[in-house]
């Protein structure tokens, strides 16, 4: 990268809370966010959980007009870029910045698929003539990045990923290059998902990827442990804001860390499935810190991808073992989809801000609902209580359908 890169702003909507002290509250409390699902009947189905944003009233960010042009997706967006540009000192009009140097990269894993499900009874119920004009607008993936563009102002370069799982870490990844190749001073950038809805739960049920834990939710998500038997749809966003280390200096900015490190990789191997062997999360780890210059030694904390899937937990300590090596029985790897459930296309914004604030309050999250250690899963879990501890770097893993691969690594600043 040719200009450094901080983190002056962290937004947070997650089932752990909304707003980004109240997620990062709970996450360091090993709080659950999983419940029993609300936003529809789910009687009958197999999975029957979910980690769902709850008190969150879009009224607070989106006027009663706009609304109804939006899905969960964008809602939640507009409210984690919020937070986010508050904490940077950069929500008001008042900013030092010119409106085409700032720009938004916010993607999404689905998009609108609540709206599309309930646009497609209207047709089918109603006929022809009698969807909302406002259905594809509002369910469209770089929509988010749209309306949070248009609330704040932001001229500069305006775009979206999606890349399943990997969408937040990558949106945040290739908007740090934005920066830091001079394109724009700051960027909003994360990933948002707002799925609960039948469609998607029981797409999910359908491919054995969810966990059918009904009767005890707030156990069900337990990534590594010997008894996991599949993740817990969530939703939610991560937003940061990114800025030129010299100019956020310049300004005074509360530099919560610098992001030194991104790396991309493919699996070209499955669709849904990563290599036994781990090859592509082993080579996007590496290019990561050989991105950021940075020996296996010096990172203290990942925090894994950690799905809480069987197959999958398995193979990211395995690529961990191979990065690391001797160094790995030095390391601290946590999952906070533990507490979160999975964010899907948010996961990566929601966790790389988690990195973010624990190298700013030097503590590591911890991967609650550890019990029964798995020999195949044999690291140091940081296992169901939060771990005050000095650590300099955090390396941030996202791993999505189709192969696609990210990772980000983090400093103190």
């Amino acid at each position: 990268m040719d200009r450094r890169v901080v983190v002056t702003g962290v937004g947070i909507v997650s089932p752990l809370g909304v707003g980004t002290q109240e997620s990062w509250k709970e996450c360091l409390a090993g709080t659950s966010g999983v419940s029993p699902i609300t936003k529809f009947d789910c009687e009958g189905f197999a999975v029957q959980i979910a980690g769902e944003v709850k008190d969150f009233d879009p009224l607070d960010y989106v006027s009663r007009k706009d609304l109804k042009k939006m899905d969960y997706h964008i809602q939640y967006a507009l409210a984690a870029a919020e937070f986010a540009l508050d904490g940077a000192g950069l929500k008001g009009e008042d900013r030092p910045y010119s409106a085409d140097r700032m720009g938004v990269l916010i993607g999404s894993g689905i998009g609108g698929l609540n709206m599309m499900e309930v646009h497609h009874r209207t047709l089918l119920d109603k006929g022809p003539g009698k969807v909302s004009p406002f259905f594809i607008p509002g369910l469209i993936v770089n929509e988010a990045a749209g309306w949070v563009s248009i609330k704040f102002g932001f001229k500069g370069p305006n775009s979206a990923t999606c890349t399943a799982c990997t969408t937040g870490s990558h949106a945040i990844g290739d908007a740090c290059r934005i920066v830091a190749r001079g394109d724009a001073e700051v960027m909003v950038a994360g990933g948002t998902e707002g799925v609960v809805c039948a469609l998607a739960v029981d797409g999910f049920a359908a491919m054995r990827a969810l966990s059918t834990r009904n009767e005890e939710p707030e156990r069900a998500s337990r990534p590594f442990d010997a008894d996991r038997n599949g993740f817990i749809l969530g939703e939610g966003a991560g937003v940061l804001v990114l800025e030129s280390e010299e100019t956020a200096r310049k300004r005074g900015a509360p530099i919560v860390a610098e992001v030194v490190g991104y790396g991309m990789s493919g699996d070209a191997y499955h669709i849904s499935s990563p290599p036994p062997d781990g090859d592509g999360a082993v080579r996007v780890m590496a290019g990561t810190l050989d991105n950021a210059k940075v020996n296996t030694d010096e990172v203290d904390y990942v925090n894994a991808h950690g799905t809480s899937t069987p197959v999958g937990d398995r193979i990211e300590t395995t690529a961990i073992k191979d990065v690391f090596r001797d160094h790995v029985a030095k390391l601290a790897v946590s999952s906070t989809k533990s507490m979160t459930g999975h964010l899907l296309g948010a996961a990566g914004g929601v966790e790389a801000g988690f990195c973010a604030l624990g190298l700013r309050d030097q503590v590591i999250p911890p991967t609650i609902n550890y019990e029964t250690p798995d020999p195949e899963c044999d690291l140091d879990y940081v296992p169901n209580e939060a771990r005050q501890a000095e650590h300099q770097y955090a390396l941030s893993n996202s791993f999505g359908f189709g192969g696609t691969n990210a990772a980000l690594l983090f400093k103190r600043y």
